[in-house]
Parts: C-alpha cells; structure tokens; sequence
C-alpha cells in the first residue's frame, strides 16, 4: 500500500521513464537512430524474432506514439495526480497486450524488455493507497496568535 506521497512518487518516476525511453520516438531522425541501434542489439545478442525495416507509415505511427506518450509523461511529471497513475496503468495494461501480441507474432524478443517495465509501472500504480489515519486529519497544534 502507497502512501499519497509514495504514490505521487510512483507516478512521477512512471512518467520520467516513459520520457527518457520515448524521447528517441519523437522524430523521424532520432527514431532512425534508435531502429538501427535496437536492430544492432537484436542481432549482436542473437534474439529470435523480427525488427523489420519500418516504411514511412510505421514510421509516422512511431513518432505519433512517442509526441502523445512525452506529452504525458511531462504532463504527470509536473502533476502526479492519482488519477492520472491508475489511468496510466490502464494505458501500460493495454501497450503490455499488444506487445505479448506482437511477441507471439514474430516480433524480435527485445521487446521482452520494454514489456518487464510496462507490467511493472502498471502493478505499481494499481497497488492500493493506504488512507489517512483520523490522527494525520489532526490539526498540527500550532498555536497563532490573535
């Protein structure tokens, strides 16, 4: 169970990981260099599985992915509300569907990855919120003066 301040702390940390991880998708260029660098990867380690060539449409859609999921995650990094943490385990629920998807298909297994973070990001903001105790509602005891 989180605490509010623990919880707030899961979202935001959620939220930086998607921008580091999705800042290279943003661009066609830098989404060039990530391609070659994952398919370097991909073949160096010997992973089953394919990381095609991606055509100017795969390319776009890659890009799109990567402007909405930095817009969010900038978006929860200045306001980590709840709200926002159980919507985006929703979100990471779904993107690990479709990668198990895409896995089972014949994507390479360096995908395997980005699913373990997207599972674990999910769990977390799905884990219960603790409830403030009748004690921390309490006023502080801090006397003013009138």
């Amino acid at each position: 169970m989180w605490t509010s301040t623990q919880y707030r702390r899961v979202v935001r940390g959620s939220a930086w990981y998607d921008l580091l991880v999705m800042a290279a998708f943003v661009t066609p260029w830098t989404f060039a260099l990530l391609h070659g660098a994952l398919t370097a990867v991909s073949l160096a380690l010997n992973l089953p599985g394919d990381l095609p060539a991606f055509a100017p449409m795969h390319g776009l859609m890659a890009n799109l992915l990567g402007s909405i999921v930095c817009v969010w995650a900038v978006l929860r990094i200045r306001d980590p509300q709840v709200v926002f943490g159980r919507y985006d385990a929703v979100g990471r629920f779904l993107f690990a569907s479709w990668q198990v998807y895409a896995l089972v298909h014949g994507a390479s297994w360096l995908l395997v990855i980005f699913l373990v973070f997207e599972l674990a990001w999910g769990i977390a903001q799905v884990l219960p919120m603790r409830t403030p105790s009748r004690a921390s509602l309490a006023p502080t005891g801090t006397v003013q003066n009138l």
